[in-house]
Protein backbone atom coordinates (compact mmCIF):
# COMPACT_ATOMS: atom_id res chain seq x y z
CA UNK A 1 0.00 0.00 0.00
CA UNK A 2 1.09 3.47 -0.72
CA UNK A 3 0.62 6.56 0.71
CA UNK A 4 -2.25 7.61 -1.74
CA UNK A 5 -5.73 6.48 -0.26
CA UNK A 6 -7.52 7.36 -3.86
CA UNK A 7 -5.38 4.88 -5.80
CA UNK A 8 -5.45 2.15 -3.46
CA UNK A 9 -9.04 2.04 -3.13
CA UNK A 10 -9.74 2.47 -6.57
CA UNK A 11 -6.85 -0.56 -7.20
CA UNK A 12 -9.12 -2.64 -4.54
CA UNK A 13 -12.39 -2.27 -6.64
CA UNK A 14 -10.43 -3.41 -9.85
CA UNK A 15 -8.82 -6.28 -8.72
CA UNK A 16 -11.90 -7.21 -6.77
CA UNK A 17 -13.84 -6.82 -10.31
CA UNK A 18 -11.28 -9.44 -11.67
CA UNK A 19 -11.55 -12.22 -9.53
CA UNK A 20 -15.02 -11.67 -10.15
CA UNK A 21 -16.50 -10.32 -7.09
CA UNK A 22 -19.40 -8.57 -6.13
CA UNK A 23 -18.48 -6.52 -3.50
CA UNK A 24 -15.03 -5.67 -1.80
CA UNK A 25 -14.79 -4.11 2.01
CA UNK A 26 -11.77 -0.64 1.42
CA UNK A 27 -10.08 -0.66 5.36
CA UNK A 28 -8.77 3.07 4.45
CA UNK A 29 -10.69 5.47 2.75
CA UNK A 30 -10.78 9.29 2.45
CA UNK A 31 -13.81 12.21 1.73
CA UNK A 32 -11.73 12.14 -1.83
CA UNK A 33 -12.49 9.00 -2.52
CA UNK A 34 -16.30 9.44 -0.91
CA UNK A 35 -16.75 12.25 -3.31
CA UNK A 36 -15.09 9.84 -6.33
CA UNK A 37 -17.85 7.28 -5.59
CA UNK A 38 -20.61 9.48 -4.69
CA UNK A 39 -19.79 10.08 -8.60
CA UNK A 40 -19.97 6.72 -9.63
CA UNK A 41 -23.25 5.80 -7.66
CA UNK A 42 -25.14 8.81 -9.28
CA UNK A 43 -23.60 7.72 -12.57
CA UNK A 44 -24.59 3.82 -11.37
CA UNK A 45 -21.71 2.33 -12.02
CA UNK A 46 -21.60 1.40 -8.04
CA UNK A 47 -22.75 1.15 -4.96
CA UNK A 48 -21.60 1.56 -1.81
CA UNK A 49 -22.06 2.42 2.23
CA UNK A 50 -19.77 3.31 5.20
CA UNK A 51 -19.91 1.08 8.66
CA UNK A 52 -17.83 2.85 10.61
CA UNK A 53 -14.46 2.93 9.68
CA UNK A 54 -15.12 0.50 6.94
CA UNK A 55 -16.22 1.67 3.19
CA UNK A 56 -18.28 -1.40 1.45
CA UNK A 57 -18.07 -1.16 -2.18
CA UNK A 58 -20.79 -3.06 -4.56
CA UNK A 59 -19.79 -3.40 -7.87
CA UNK A 60 -21.97 -3.45 -10.40
CA UNK A 61 -21.58 -1.93 -13.89
CA UNK A 62 -18.14 -0.69 -14.16
CA UNK A 63 -15.84 -2.05 -16.83
CA UNK A 64 -12.89 -0.26 -15.54
CA UNK A 65 -12.23 2.84 -12.56
CA UNK A 66 -9.02 3.73 -12.40
CA UNK A 67 -7.04 6.88 -10.65
CA UNK A 68 -5.14 9.27 -12.79
CA UNK A 69 -1.63 9.43 -12.06
CA UNK A 70 0.10 12.16 -11.90
CA UNK A 71 -2.87 14.32 -11.55
CA UNK A 72 -2.59 16.63 -14.54
CA UNK A 73 -3.97 20.09 -14.21
CA UNK A 74 -5.99 21.40 -17.46
CA UNK A 75 -7.59 24.26 -18.94
CA UNK A 76 -11.30 23.95 -19.82
CA UNK A 77 -10.39 23.77 -23.67
CA UNK A 78 -7.95 20.94 -22.89
CA UNK A 79 -10.02 18.63 -20.74
CA UNK A 80 -11.49 16.68 -24.35
CA UNK A 81 -7.90 15.91 -25.48
CA UNK A 82 -7.54 14.06 -22.01
CA UNK A 83 -10.79 12.43 -22.31
CA UNK A 84 -10.22 10.93 -25.54
CA UNK A 85 -6.88 9.20 -23.66
CA UNK A 86 -8.30 7.53 -21.44
CA UNK A 87 -11.97 7.05 -22.46
CA UNK A 88 -12.44 3.98 -25.04
CA UNK A 89 -15.18 5.85 -27.07
CA UNK A 90 -16.65 9.28 -27.16
CA UNK A 91 -20.02 9.34 -24.88
CA UNK A 92 -18.71 6.36 -22.92
CA UNK A 93 -17.80 7.00 -19.53
CA UNK A 94 -16.54 9.94 -17.88
CA UNK A 95 -13.70 11.85 -16.20
CA UNK A 96 -13.39 13.11 -12.59
CA UNK A 97 -12.01 16.57 -12.63
CA UNK A 98 -11.06 18.57 -9.18
CA UNK A 99 -12.01 22.18 -9.48
CA UNK A 100 -12.35 24.85 -7.33
CA UNK A 101 -15.93 24.23 -6.73
CA UNK A 102 -15.91 20.18 -6.20
CA UNK A 103 -15.33 17.36 -8.32
CA UNK A 104 -17.46 16.96 -11.24
CA UNK A 105 -18.08 15.00 -14.10
CA UNK A 106 -15.82 16.05 -17.00
CA UNK A 107 -19.24 17.52 -19.08
CA UNK A 108 -20.03 19.78 -16.02
CA UNK A 109 -16.98 21.33 -16.44
CA UNK A 110 -16.83 21.71 -19.69
CA UNK A 111 -20.26 23.07 -19.30
CA UNK A 112 -19.10 25.28 -16.33
CA UNK A 113 -16.20 26.51 -17.72
CA UNK A 114 -14.61 25.12 -15.30
CA UNK A 115 -10.39 23.63 -15.22
CA UNK A 116 -8.85 21.67 -13.02
CA UNK A 117 -6.62 18.58 -11.98
CA UNK A 118 -8.16 15.29 -13.45
CA UNK A 119 -8.49 12.75 -10.58
CA UNK A 120 -9.89 9.35 -11.93
CA UNK A 121 -11.89 7.95 -14.64
CA UNK A 122 -14.93 5.25 -14.88
CA UNK A 123 -16.45 3.57 -17.68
Amino acid sequence: MSQDIVADGLNQIMNAKKARKESVVLNKHSKLLRNILDIARESGYLDYSVDGTKLKVEIKKVNKIMAIKPRYTVSVKNINKYVRRFLPAKDFGLVIVSTNKGLMKHNDAEENNQGGCLVAYIF
